[in-house]
């Protein structure tokens, strides 16, 4: 494997380690619920520095339409784990090579109760970032990359309380509201990597409804 850089630490040998309660207070259940999985990969820019890949679903889905989101969906009977699924996804949504990363840790397994899905969260160092861009505009509206930096800026965080009334963190990174199931990882995942630091928890927003149908662009730039 490409050895990692110096700043995966401490945050690879915590994923080996981390616990389902890390992420969610939801138990996951024994059985049943709907196979998943989601693919978290961390690159590196020279001129930002580490950065995490997620993209932007259309606005014309049935489901999660204009949510952030990290590549990923349900697994097929094909697949041979939840690696297999999250790459698949990943080269299907956004033109990912699968060479171009390597797995570092699956992490556990997370219950969505409101989807009925099991998530397992596989998380991966893209140590060979080239160009990724929405391989269908009726799925993916629009691929980013989000500077740890600017994800840990006290400025870019707040918390988003849902129409149900949970509360929960949430992201306001370059044009992107990320909230719900992903914003929950990637504060869990900040934490770990020892890369959080103080910000207002007491700021608390509704949840807009434009983050929940956000227009796709005609046009979405591709992510280097």
């Amino acid at each position: 494997m490409t050895e990692l850089p110096a700043w995966w630490e401490p945050l690879a040998s915590r994923a080996t380690v981390a616990r389902r309660s890390d992420f969610t207070r939801w138990p996951t259940p024994p059985v049943g619920g709907r196979r998943s999985a989601v693919l978290i990969l961390l690159g590196e820019q020279p001129e930002t520095g580490p950065d995490l890949l997620v993209l932007q679903r259309a606005a014309t889905l049935r489901s999660h339409a204009g949510q952030p989101a990290f590549p990923g969906g349900a697994a097929d009977p094909d697949d041979l784990d939840a690696s297999a699924t999250a790459f698949r996804e990943a080269t299907e949504e956004v033109g990912l090579d699968p060479a171009s990363a390597t797995v570092i840790a699956t992490l556990p397994r997370l219950w969505i109760p409101v989807s009925g899905y099991v998530v397992t969260p596989v998380l991966a160092w893209w140590h060979t970032p080239h160009p990724v861009r929405p391989v269908d505009l009726g799925e993916v509206a629009r691929v980013e990359r989000l500077p740890v930096s600017e994800l840990v800026d006290p400025a870019n965080r707040l918390r988003i309380r849902h129409p149900s009334g949970f509360v929960g963190p949430a992201f306001d990174v370059r044009d992107l509201l990320v909230w719900g199931f992903t914003a929950g990882i990637i504060n869990t995942l900040l934490e770990l990597g020892g890369w959080a630091g103080p910000w207002d928890q007491s700021r608390v927003l509704e949840l807009p409804a434009s983050a929940m149908s956000a227009p796709a662009r005609d046009q979405p730039p591709a992510a280097q």
